[in-house]
Parts: C-alpha cells; structure tokens; sequence
C-alpha cells in the first residue's frame, strides 16, 4: 500500500497556527477528501477553512480545549460517528506555560502542560486506535510532535520537557506494540524538533551549531517521515549529537558540554505565547 493522504481523512490538532496549519495546507495540498481542524479560537478555524477551501475537499472545524476532558471526548465521538475512522492522526498542539523554575511554576499550570502535551494526544489515540486498526483497506498514520527536550535536559522548562518525554517514551512504546499486535497498516511517528521559529519560543537564545528551525522545514521533516512510517525523526542533526553524547558521557561531563554549547541558558529570554 502506497503511503499517501489522497483521498484520506486527516485530523490536526493545534491546527490554527503554526505548525498545525503548516501540517493542514500540506495534507489539503496533497489531496486529503476531509480535513478535520481542531483548535480554540472559532474565527481562526474558519479563516484557516476558507483558505483551504477547494474542490474535492471537505473541511470540517471543531473548537476543542484539549485541556477539557469532556469536550475533548464529545469532539472526538462526534468525528467517529461522522467520518467512521480517521486516516491520519497529527497530534500537534502543544503548550508552554513558563521559563521560571520549577519551584516558580503554579502546579496549576504544571498540570495543564502534561494534559495537553501528554494526556491529550493519548485520549486522542485511545479514541481513533480502534477504527484506524479495523479499517486496514489504506495505510494508517499517527504523527505525535514530541520535542528535543525530553532528549536533552534543559533548565526553566522542566515541566515542558517532562511532558514532551513522556509522549515521546508512550508514542514509540505504541509503534511497538501495534508491530507486535500484527496491525502494521498502522504506523507511529515521532517528531522530535529542537525550537522552532513559530513564536511558541520566541526570545530564546540561539544554541551553538543548532540554529532555530523554520517551521516549512520542520512540517515536511516531519510529514515526509509519517508517509514513510518512520519511527522517530529529530531535527536538526546536532541533537543526534547531543543525545548520543549524553549517553556515553558522565552526568557532570554532560553538564559542562552543555552549559558550554548554551544548551543551559537557552530559555532565559523566553517571551514566547503561552498557548
């Protein structure tokens, strides 16, 4: 089966700005039957479905607080019961809350991280999993936006980072699972970008031989390796670096390298959106 989106039924998360709509105009440009966008804010879903408006296409928006359990779950019942399945899963939306300490942080706001980064797209999946396995007459995809950070430590976005470490550690343990369970018309991929310029992180300071990632680069990065069904993409080369030098090196010898490449003051002029 030939990894495409023509004809397909695609969902995208966080789809308003972004990445999101990046990942939306990439998936309508290719032919996608129905585009499914989730977001907050009404308007801006309906700007980003008339620019995509073209024939062949059937867009349809839904205003979602991924933080809100109930609505999540209504929302994602309603897609089931008028799309049967899903084709593609792009769980995009992400939020940062804070650049202060971890002991500075509210627990609120700690607790609304992991359930937009982590718990969310895991709601997501336990809903979409059982009719994408069921309906194995195409290729099925789930695209989980990770981050460098739950890779590479790095102060004044503990919480961020926890989240994104914990998505990243449950979304490739369930591309193995779904190989072992013989569902292979059914592919996980991470992503894992170090900061993208898309003013999520704007203000942070550059991090020596790792510059900031336009997110035209990141979006087909990282679409590229869903259609292939890679398993894990991190962008760019230099976290491969950083990843494989934390592992071989002692903790304090990792510390020092990274301190020295600016890994540790990357987030002191954070001014970035909070959502």
């Amino acid at each position: 089966m030939s990894p495409t989106v023509r004809g397909a039924r695609v969902l995208v998360t966080g789809a308003t700005r972004g990445m999101g709509r990046l990942f939306a105009e990439r998936a309508a440009a290719e032919g996608a039957a129905v585009l499914v966008l989730w977001g907050r804010d009404v308007d801006a879903l309906q700007e980003v479905a008339a620019a995509l408006a073209r024939p062949g296409l059937r867009v349809r928006t839904d205003a979602v607080d991924l933080d809100d359990v109930a609505a999540l779950d209504a929302a994602a019942h309603a897609v089931l019961a008028d799309l049967g399945a899903v084709d593609v899963l792009v769980n995009n939306a992400g939020v940062i809350t804070s650049s202060g300490y971890f002991w500075q942080q509210d627990p609120a706001e700690a607790a609304h991280t992991l359930r937009v980064n982590t718990l969310a797209p895991m709601r997501l999946a336990a809903h979409f999993l059982p009719a994408m396995i069921a309906d194995a007459a195409r290729p099925k995809r789930v695209l989980n936006v990770a981050s460098a950070a739950g890779i590479v430590p790095n102060p004044r976005m503990s919480v961020y980072a926890a989240s994104k470490a914990a998505l990243l550690s449950w979304s490739d343990t369930l591309r193995l699972e779904l190989e072992q369970a013989g569902h292979t018309h059914v592919r996980v991929t991470t992503f894992s970008p170090s900061y993208v310029s898309t003013g999520m992180f704007e203000g942070v300071r550059s991090v020596l031989l790792t510059p900031m990632l336009r997110p035209e680069r990141a979006v087909d990065q990282a679409w590229r390796a869903l259609l292939a069904g890679r398993a894990h993409v991190i962008s760019p080369p230099t976290v491969h670096v950083a990843r494989a030098a934390r592992g071989l090196l002692p903790s304090r010898a990792w510390d020092r390298l990274a301190k020295a490449f600016g890994v540790h003051r990357s987030m002191e002029g954070f001014t970035g959106r909070p959502s």
